[in-house]
């Protein structure tokens, strides 16, 4: 018996212990680092996470979001001689040769293919220049406002810059598009080089992705790689359990600390949350009346929401509904009216859902009446006006001043 209670406590002793260690405290090596529930955006941890970075190729996760966003994957892309000549990790692209758009964006993001990155930027663009132009617009409506874009590949220059925050944000971005979630979950895939010249050799065919986290970690999805001397080791990661998907952030890091890294915020991000459902899409929150409304407004929740709090305290959290100054009729269904705000002391938002009406809310028949009449009040006035100053004109012509 005594035998069976210590192997019994030594079974909860390792569990605990292994528990412990996947929720303890991330101590990434990378000088910049961040963890984000790839659902709601909620920063689970970060380290310098506002501090500018060189990206390197996970630059390249933008510029596929891009060229997914502006062209159909069966365009054919005719490679130019920059592109061909782009220096870095390549697939050996010749001069005039021709490729899918698809094919180059498999290219771009297993391979990362700089020559791949030129090619499509000029297609879709015209230039280099031109197409860093649309990555700084695009980044900025993700919200990645502290980032620089100046070339589609990720090569140094001391303007090309972004934040490992900014990068979970074009990384979560671009994980809402089916396409890019295939083709960065995509190991090997062989692509078509019809037009290559085989006579200096076999073009390279069959694309390995380089994101050796899809075969090193539980439900790894994406997302990419990047480094150079400049930069360091980078690694975007994704990862997907159950309902809950993560996405870790890691810049200049070294060697394969960088896997390791990324391992350790995905674990933690996993063991130590628990996400709570805080609200559901379409559930009745408040009714109230606006002037001159022919019926009651019914807010209704426009999405549902959660929060990951520590799985080893108890959630607690407030919630106010906030409704919108000036509310006029009519008002259609699904029209925002106003805000559900969760807080948790002292004072720290959790995030808001908007409301919006659940029916559309007429103008009464009284009120309609009363801008009838309003109207045609002020229609009177200005006829009158008019005749006055019609008369008035008249006058002067019929009897002008000296003859009076």
């Amino acid at each position: 018996m005594r035998h069976l209670w210590t192997t019994l406590f030594c079974c909860v002793l390792f569990l605990f212990t292994q528990t412990a260690q996947a929720a303890s405290l991330p101590q990434p090596v990378g000088e910049a680092a961040l963890l984000m529930d790839a659902r709601n955006g909620q920063v689970l941890y970060q380290k310098n996470a506002g501090l500018p970075m060189y990206p390197a190729s996970t630059t390249k996760i933008l510029t596929a979001i891009i060229a997914l966003e502006r062209s159909n994957l069966d365009e054919v892309v005719t490679v130019s001689r920059e592109a061909a000549r782009v220096e870095g990790s390549a697939i050996g692209l010749q001069e005039g040769e021709r490729l899918t758009m698809e094919d180059l964006l498999y290219a771009l993001l297993l391979a990362s293919a700089n020559d791949a990155a030129v090619a499509i930027a000029e297609h879709v663009a015209g230039s280099v220049p031109a197409f860093a132009a649309l990555m700084n617009e695009k980044a900025r409506s993700i919200g990645a406002r502290a980032s620089s874009f100046r070339n589609p590949s990720g090569l140094p220059d001391p303007q090309h810059y972004t934040t490992a925050y900014d990068l979970a944000l074009i990384a979560r971005y671009a994980m809402q598009n089916p396409t890019f979630r295939t083709i960065v979950s995509t190991r090997l895939k062989q692509i078509q080089r019809p037009d290559a010249d085989r006579s200096k050799g076999p073009p390279q065919e069959h694309i390995w992705n380089h994101n050796r986290l899809l075969s090193r970690y539980e439900g790894a999805i994406g997302v990419k790689t990047g480094y150079t001397v400049e930069a360091g080791q980078c690694l975007v990661g994704a990862a997907r359990r159950d309902e809950r998907e993560l996405i870790a952030v890691i810049l200049n890091s070294q060697g394969a600390a960088v896997y390791s890294d990324v391992q350790a915020l995905l674990n933690y991000g996993f063991s130590a949350f628990k996400p709570v459902h805080l609200v559901g899409k379409g559930q009745a929150m408040s009714s109230f009346s606006v002037p001159g409304g022919a019926q009651e407004v019914e807010a209704i929740t426009g999405s549902s929401f959660y929060f990951n709090f520590p799985a080893d305290q108890k959630p607690s959290f407030e919630q106010k509904i906030v409704i919108l100054q000036d509310l006029r009729p009519p008002l259609a269904a699904g029209q925002k009216v106003g805000e559900l705000i969760f807080t948790q002391t002292p004072g720290k938002e959790l995030g808001r859902v908007d409301l919006v009406s659940a029916r559309a809310v007429e103008i009464s028949v009284t009120r309609r009446w009363s801008l009838w009449i309003l109207g045609a009040i002020l229609i009177l006035v200005a006829l009158r006006l008019r005749t006055m100053m019609a008369r008035r004109r008249w006058r002067r012509v019929r009897y002008p001043r000296y003859l009076r």
